[in-house]
């Protein structure tokens, strides 16, 4: 997550551990990747303890996976212990899972 006080950062985590388990990591994606990574990207599902991402592109998806272990940690810390990885997939090649 970008830099956000303590206080914040605990409203935010409150506010995701509120919505249903199969939403949360999607929601936090964007908040978790940052607004950069956010604006290239779109977290497609969660099941199985895998959230998928959809990238524009090979280059962005290469560069995501080295990553993808930061991402887990990160979303886990806001949304519980419940993403086991983070599955970058192209633009269209996988939907709901």
């Amino acid at each position: 997550m970008e830099q956000a006080g303590p206080g914040l950062e605990k409203v935010v985590a409150d506010s995701l551990r509120r919505l249903p388990p199969t939403e949360a990591p999607l929601i936090a994606w964007p908040l978790v990747c940052g607004s950069a990574v956010a604006e290239r990207t779109q977290a497609v599902s969660f099941a199985g303890g895998v959230l998928t991402i959809e990238v524009s592109d090979a280059g962005w998806k290469r560069e995501l996976q080295a990553l993808a272990p930061r991402y887990v940690a990160t979303i886990n810390r806001y949304v519980g212990q419940r993403v086991q990885r983070v599955e970058f997939v192209l633009r269209g090649e996988v939907r709901q899972r």
